[in-house]
């Protein structure tokens, strides 16, 4: 009797479930056994979305790395704005990655990981329309915004304080989209993050902040209630990379220069699009094919160089679209600088030739540091390269060139260098300027 019993709870037991053991439940268990995690975001800037057939967004940047750390395969799902919470709920996800505002109505549904980023809802309108000027001049206005977000919460509550404010909503329609309705007067009022409104007024560059309408809040991936574990490594996660470095590469990658926003020369630059850029457009995306460049960024360093001007001189005698040096133009076979098509060959092939010289280099550090050395020379690169070296700085990092550039100006600098003085702000100028434009031009579905 006691064999059989001995025997009984040997074959019970081991099925029976003890805290602690396995729990059909645990996202995070599944995840490493099915190799795979899947990612519920929005399709939008911030978010996800293609470009030339490449998954890009900050949020998917994100994502992709978390998959990395978890070393299994990354998913991901874009259901509409409106079902992404029933989609984790109903487990078709594993966690939103949607840049979410850590709410107290979503709290009683989800749980949020530590903040990543800091956020606050601004109102947005035209430039040109001042008719608000701070909270109290919403009443008797009409704001148009997407349902069931954190800027829906934050009207609702204006509403109960007393502001008589006409809210009109919008199902899955993207902030993005409400943005461009406020920049071409189809409506007047909007409110979006402010991580979302420096995305996107470099493509919108009439709108403008009449005044924020929350405190800050915060930005945080959103798990189901009982995903402790999950969560727990997702905190980790974040803790790690942004002690690496690698949030701060990622979040420079979509944001950098977003601070810094010249009204006059963007909206300029949109104008010059339409008005200089297709006389060039067909021999710049043919010669950008031969070299393997995706022509929208050929596009943003002419528009740095000449502004598309085919007759552009600088005070330095460098001249053309592409405003070759006399000796960079012999070398690169251009007879005449200003022929808009030898001038756009020759400073593609000769960009592409300085591409080459960082074969090592990680492909978007090593465009960062072509476009720098088509600026001020290879050279000026190489003493930058060294500073950095004896500051114990990432010699392959433009981050860390930002910061030696600059000193080649200062002679205890450069007369230690061997190719001298440089002024080393305006190649650090130059790339945040040809990224700035590469992007806007990478988002307008009409280039």
């Amino acid at each position: 009797m006691k064999i059989t019993l001995a025997l009984f709870f040997l074959l019970i037991i081991p099925g029976l479930t003890i805290p602690g053991c396995y729990n059909p439940n645990d996202t995070l268990r599944r995840i490493k056994n099915n190799g795979e995690i899947v990612i519920i975001t929005d399709n939008s800037a911030h978010g996800f979305y293609l470009y030339q057939d490449r998954p890009m967004g900050f949020e998917y940047q994100l994502a992709k790395k978390f998959a990395d750390f978890l070393n299994v395969k990354l998913t991901v799902i874009t259901p509409g704005w409106k079902k992404m919470f029933d989609t984790l709920l109903s487990n078709k996800g594993d966690l939103i990655a949607s840049s979410l505002t850590k709410t107290a109505k979503r709290k009683t549904r989800l749980t949020f990981s530590d903040e990543y980023m800091p956020v606050q809802q601004q109102v947005i309108v035209r430039k040109g329309y001042h008719g608000i000027k701070e909270l109290s001049d919403l009443d008797g206005k009409t704001v148009h915004i997407r349902r069931n977000t954190s800027y829906h919460e934050r009207m609702v509550e204006l509403k109960k304080s007393g502001l008589n404010i006409h809210l009109v909503f919008y199902e899955n329609t993207p902030t993005e989209e409400l943005l461009r309705q406020v920049q071409n007067n189809e409506i007047t009022i909007t409110i979006a993050d402010s991580n979302i409104f420096r995305l996107n007024r470099r493509y919108y560059p009439d709108l403008r902040i009449a005044f924020p309408v929350s405190e800050q809040q915060s930005l945080g991936w959103a798990v189901k209630k009982n995903d402790v574990r999950l969560l727990k490594k997702i905190n980790r996660f974040f803790d790690i990379i942004k002690k690496d470095g690698t949030f701060d590469k990622i979040y420079n990658k979509y944001y950098a220069g977003t601070e810094r926003f010249d009204y006059v020369d963007i909206k300029k630059f949109h104008n010059r699009l339409k008005t200089r850029l297709p006389a060039f457009k067909q021999i710049i995306e043919n010669e950008s094919k031969k070299y393997n460049f995706d022509w929208r960024l050929i596009a943003a360093v002419i528009y740095q160089e000449s502004q598309f001007n085919p007759n552009a001189i600088s005070y330095t005698g460098v001249r053309g679209l592409m405003q070759l040096t006399m000796p960079t133009a012999y070398e690169m076979g251009v007879s005449n600088r200003s022929n808009p098509e030898e001038s756009i060959k020759g400073g593609i092939k000769y960009l592409h030739k300085l591409y080459n010289q960082f074969g090592d280099l990680d492909p978007d550090e090593k465009l960062k540091f072509a476009l720098g050395s088509y600026n001020v020379g290879y050279g000026h690169i190489k003493d930058a390269r060294n500073i950095a070296l004896k500051k114990g700085l990432d010699i392959n990092k433009w981050r860390s060139l930002e910061q030696t550039l600059p000193l080649l100006r200062y002679r205890e600098y450069h007369e230690k260098s061997t190719f001298g003085y440089a002024r080393g702000t305006e190649p650090v100028r130059y790339v945040n300027r040809v990224l700035t434009y590469y992007n806007i031009l990478k988002m307008k579905p009409e280039a």
